[in-house]
Order: C-alpha cells, then structure tokens, then sequence
C-alpha cells in the first residue's frame, strides 16, 4: 500500500510538472471584441515563427500599463479566423494592427522596437490618431 502511494505521488508530480509547461496564450484571440468600444491592438501571430514571439514579449511589457483601456488580442494566422483577418487587414507575422473604439479607424504597422511599440499604444489609448 505504501509503494502504491508513493508511485501515485510521483505520477501526479509529473503531471503537475507537465501540465504547468504546456503552452498558452495570455492573449484573447477573440476577434469580434474590435469595434465594441475599446481600442484595441491586435497581433498577427504565426507559432512557426519568432518574429510574432518578439512582438508578444513587447506587448507583454505593455499590457500591464494599458489593460484597462485597451483590448490586448491576438490573431493567430494557423486558424481560419486569423487567416482571414491577415487577408483583410494586409496583417503578417509580427505585425499589429490598432484600432479605435470603432472598426473604421484602424492603422497596421511593423513593430520594430518596444518603444515605437509603446507610442502606438499610448496613441490608442488616447484616442490620438495620426
């Protein structure tokens, strides 16, 4: 009986280990929050790619700042609904896409470093556009 616990115990503890290093997104991927009233910043992500991965790091350090005014969101480009966001809005992986309150007001831009990054966002968060 002793043995049995034991060999229970270290089973569940790889699986804790394993299942705490499981990947995932701390970003919604929930497009249909564009255009209900927040700004919003939207990542064209491509997993197979590190470009996207550098951006996510960018954004991470800006989330915490900007959260409760503007929507964080990914568009992941390996599923149907990011695929077509991509074609719509010219997006590739890495790219970010902004928007205003409203779907009409939109700018697509490279992020090239964390601060042009954090203009951007600051820019939307404002509601000033250029």
């Amino acid at each position: 009986m002793r043995k049995w616990l034991i060999y229970m115990a270290i089973i569940g503890g790889v699986l804790a280990l394993v299942w705490s290093q499981l990947p995932r997104s701390p970003y919604s991927t929930d497009l249909a929050r564009i255009g209900q009233g927040q700004p919003a910043l939207v990542l064209a992500y491509d997993i197979q790619s590190m470009g996207g991965m550098e951006v996510m790091a960018m954004m991470d350090d800006l989330r915490g700042e900007y959260a409760e005014r503007v929507a964080f969101l990914v568009a992941p480009l390996g599923a149907p609904h990011g695929q077509a966001f991509g074609t719509r809005f010219g997006a590739t992986n890495g790219s970010v896409v902004m928007f205003s309150g409203t779907p009409a007001r939109k700018h697509r831009r490279s992020a090239k470093s964390a601060g042009e990054l954090a203009g951007a966002v600051s820019r939307i968060a404002g509601r000033r556009w250029r």
